[in-house]
């Protein structure tokens, strides 16, 4: 199987080749793709642009016709997606490669989240230092910074690239053989894997409950509810990875309402219903909305409930009508799920700093989330804990509740 090398050849086509046969040298073979569209390409590629476009459903010649680059990067991307798609299907990818700057990189990292977990994926990028998340989204991308721009090969760029080369040499040659570290299989058990959600203020019930479900027979995967965790369980429970999800932190749908930094987006709370997986919802951390530092907050929330959890963490109050929203939509998620579904909800408290006396304590607000569920939720079980979230009795009828679910 080879490893898929993804470049504009018109831009990019010395490098990609100084890539490609450092590979050939290392064992390693190779499919170039040619994602260029106005420029010739320096080197022959393996699959060709026009076949590239073609899996967009465009044409090569419309698009120079057309000279839009926004619009043929964009075509490349959906062409890049598809073809990798495809040959996965067939059983015909090992890892992926790319270089790129802005164009590049949308491309060849659209191929890359089309693709599931441990499929080796690396990007060699000028945006590696800046904002990754749109790019690597919840996939297991790794991105290394060119440093120099890719244009040409000079001291630092052959070292740049000879790292990628070697790096994603090693990732394909070791994925061949039976990894092992202290004895333990590094590859995936035969245990049931169940989906948890967790932040620091929820981490006391997370982790009791954890070790519970450990000790059931199952393996825990634990995602920090900082958006980028949220939307990576989302994708491995649609890939159909999961037996069950313990969704203990929906934080994340407090930031995508009202505008924080660690949304998942407006799917989050939605894979396992649309799979039937047997979930158990709760209102971790909904007290909160999360920025940066605290001159980073939007002027218009300038006169909220602040709490500095960190100098670089600012945590806001979502307010009564805030939680009432979010209430019902998480009702209407949970009512919408096609499988076993259970929300539970701690009367005194959803994180460490609401409770009585803490920062965050608001009775009114809490009131009004749990009204919003009882408003939506139709016909799906609502179990009322007079308890907080982080009491180990909350952690334990969470986990009973899971495994009586998921045993049906």
């Amino acid at each position: 199987m080879p490893v898929y090398l993804f470049g504009t050849l018109d831009t990019k086509g010395h490098e990609i080749a100084f890539v490609r046969d450092l590979l050939h040298d290392y064992g390693v073979s190779t499919c170039v793709v040619d994602a260029g569209c106005l420029g010739e390409p320096a080197i022959t590629a393996d699959v060709s642009r026009e076949d590239l476009f073609h899996e967009a459903g465009a044409k090569l010649a419309t698009l120079r016709e057309q000279n839009d680059r926004g619009q043929a990067m964009t075509a490349a991307a959906i062409g890049a997606a598809n073809l990798i798609t495809a040959a996965y299907a067939r059983g015909e990818v090992e890892g992926v490669l790319a270089l790129g700057g802005s164009a590049g990189t949308t491309i060849g990292t659209s191929a890359m989240r089309a693709l599931p977990l441990s499929v080796p994926k690396l990007m060699v990028s000028t945006l590696a230092s800046g904002q990754t998340r749109p790019y690597v989204g919840g996939k297991d991308i790794m991105m290394l910074n060119s440093v120099v721009d890719i244009a040409g090969i000079n001291r630092i760029s052959c070292q740049i690239l000879s790292e990628a080369a070697r790096a994603m040499a090693g990732m394909v040659t070791f994925a061949r053989t039976e990894i092992t570290h202290r004895g333990i299989r590094s590859a995936t058990t035969d245990k049931p894997l169940i989906a948890a959600t967790m932040f620091g203020v929820t981490t006391p019930c997370v982790e009791h409950a954890r070790k519970i479900l450990e000790a059931a027979g199952y393996e825990v995967l634990v995602f920090h509810a900082t958006g980028n965790g949220g939307e990576a369980m989302e994708g491995l429970i649609a890939d159909g990875l999961i037996a069950g999800v313990l969704d203990i932190t929906t934080t994340e749908l407090a930031d995508e309402l009202v505008g924080g930094i660690l949304s998942a987006g407006p799917t989050r709370l939605t894979a396992a219903g649309k799979r039937g997986i047997p979930q158990v919802i709760s209102v971790g951390a909904l007290d909160m909305v999360n920025f940066g530092p605290m001159n980073t907050v939007p002027e218009k929330f300038k006169d909220r409930k602040f709490y500095q959890h960190n100098p670089t963490v600012t945590l806001m109050r979502t307010t009564v009508e805030e939680n009432r929203t979010l209430g019902e939509e998480i009702g209407r998620k949970a009512a919408a799920a096609a499988g076993p579904t259970c929300i539970m909800i701690p009367l005194k408290g959803v994180s460490t700093i609401d409770q009585t006396e803490k920062a965050f304590d608001d009775p009114a607000a809490r009131q009004a989330l749990y009204d919003g569920i009882r408003a939506a939720r139709g016909s799906v079980e609502l179990i009322e804990l007079d308890i907080h979230i982080n009491d180990p009795m909350f952690a334990e009828a969470a986990v009973r509740r899971l495994l009586e679910l998921i045993s049906r």
